[in-house]
């Protein structure tokens, strides 16, 4: 796959099929289009390109500094490179950008610049200026300019529709077996190991604590996860707790991790977390000495845990 920075940038030597959309997740929905999208485009010899923007045009056009994304951009184009596209264009969103009508978009960017045979989109999709164009008008465009299109049906699972703003609303709400079954992978953190203030290594749970750099980056629920990680090319597993530390009247959030049977320094190192199952929620106990009891009985769980799911 070949990661390309703006639409301009792209000059088709063939025809392509396209997807367009924010893809935050690259949820299972998302998953059933693209498999889709590159199927056909193999098949029937053409370049399979997906679009989408960053920042999120919400950011842009709302200052929605309340919005947190389920991947950042680097993760998205991570998950992404799995499914086989030939072209991932992350295009810069910009209010210049927004102001192309549906008509513009179309003629200018899919016609004239991608080479576009085919389009295939999710559900509802708008797109143009103001979100004015639909299904309608792009099947009105389609036969205008010689392409096809097709709306993929929302994607279901258990008569829920997945979308990501259901996937977020799980992470917040705790709720991470529903998020990660509407992803259809493990939600994951990536940060940078700092400095703590080695509270953890002084009772007994040396700590890596985490630093994300993205500050869209959504972070779940506090409380205590079982996660694991790749470490020296081997699965590591642990536990992390997101959240204030009010035992040791903590003033900010943290992330912090405790892997199991592993001792080596991390500082300074990136690491991704996959979290895999959500324990319990934060606490404050009356003494270190509660909290360290509490705290083994965590690890006992998460081990007793692994036990029973398939690895």
């Amino acid at each position: 796959m070949e990661i390309i920075h703006s639409i301009f940038d792209l000059i088709p030597t063939q025809k392509t099929m396209v997807t367009i959309g924010t893809f935050d997740g690259v949820h299972i929905g998302h998953q059933k289009i693209i498999e889709k999208l590159v199927s056909e485009a193999k098949r029937n010899n053409k370049k399979s390109v997906l679009l989408t923007f960053f920042p999120h045009p919400r950011m842009v056009l709302q200052k929605d500094v309340t919005i947190k994304l389920i991947n950042t951009i680097d993760e998205r184009a991570q998950y992404l490179e799995k499914l086989q596209l030939d072209y991932l264009i992350i295009h810069p969103f910009s209010k210049d950008f927004s102001r192309l009508t549906a008509l513009d978009f179309v003629r200018d960017v899919l016609v004239n610049q991608l080479h576009i045979s085919k389009l295939i989109i999710g559900y509802d999709h708008h797109f143009g200026k103001n979100r004015e164009g639909n299904i309608e008008q792009l099947t009105e465009y389609s036969h205008l300019y010689d392409f096809t299109v097709e709306e993929i049906p929302a994607q279901d699972i258990d008569e829920v529709a997945v979308s990501s703003t259901k996937i977020r609303k799980a992470l917040n709400n705790g709720h991470l077996k529903t998020a990660n079954k509407y992803l259809g992978y493990h939600f994951s953190l990536t940060g940078t190991v700092v400095n703590g203030k080695k509270l953890g290594g002084k009772i007994g749970f040396p700590t890596a604590n985490i630093h994300i750099a993205e500050e869209y980056k959504l972070i779940p629920k506090t409380g205590v996860y079982l996660i694991k990680s790749i470490l020296n090319n081997t699965t590591v597993y642990g536990m992390m707790n997101i959240g204030n530390r009010p035992t040791v009247n903590g003033k900010h959030q943290t992330i912090e991790v405790h892997y199991f049977n592993f001792k080596e320094n991390l500082y300074g190192k990136k690491l991704t977390i996959k979290l895999l199952y959500y324990l319990r929620e934060e606490q404050k106990f009356d003494t270190v000495a509660e909290l360290i009891s509490q705290l083994k009985k965590d690890q006992e769980a998460c081990l007793n845990y692994l036990k029973t799911i398939n690895l």
